[in-house]
């Protein structure tokens, strides 16, 4: 199979300081996994929390599946995350203090066609810090401009 499916979440980079991150797998639909090879999945606004023991993915919304018939999936449902269970305790503990999140980075597809989702521990940006990001962003950008001139 092919492993050119890369789904980022490039919001999760600007608004938080990235820590610790791990490979998850994801439980999903079969119309779920065909619409996200088709890369119809988007990440902007979700997040990672705990129900229990067990840790879900809320706010992927993953379009229906273009050839799929009149069974269809809820586009915006909460996903199971699969980790090890070492790891989830892990990801409890520093999630649950104060100024840590879990946020997903971006969904791929393994050599042997299975979704996998990147989270990490992450820490939220101050305005100040995101004005730093942009504004290295640029200069990078006005580098590279004057060196292919």
């Amino acid at each position: 199979m092919k492993n050119d499916i890369q789904i980022k979440n490039k919001r999760a980079y600007f608004d938080y300081h990235i820590l610790d991150s791990y490979v998850a797998g994801i439980a999903l639909l079969g119309t779920e996994i065909k619409a996200i090879r088709q890369g119809k999945a988007n990440m902007t606004d979700a997040f990672c929390m705990f129900i229990g023991d067990v840790l879900y993915v809320r706010n992927l919304h993953v379009s229906e599946y273009s050839h799929s018939s009149f069974h269809h999936h809820d586009i915006k449902r909460d996903r199971v995350l699969l980790l090890h269970k070492k790891e989830l305790k892990k990801l409890k503990i520093k999630g649950e203090e104060k100024g840590f999140t879990i946020v997903p980075l971006r969904i791929f597809t393994n050599e042997r066609g299975f979704a996998k989702m990147e989270i990490a521990i992450a820490q939220g940006k101050k305005e100040f810090d995101k004005r730093d990001s942009i504004k290295d962003r640029e200069s990078k950008r006005e580098m590279d401009r004057a060196m292919k001139i």
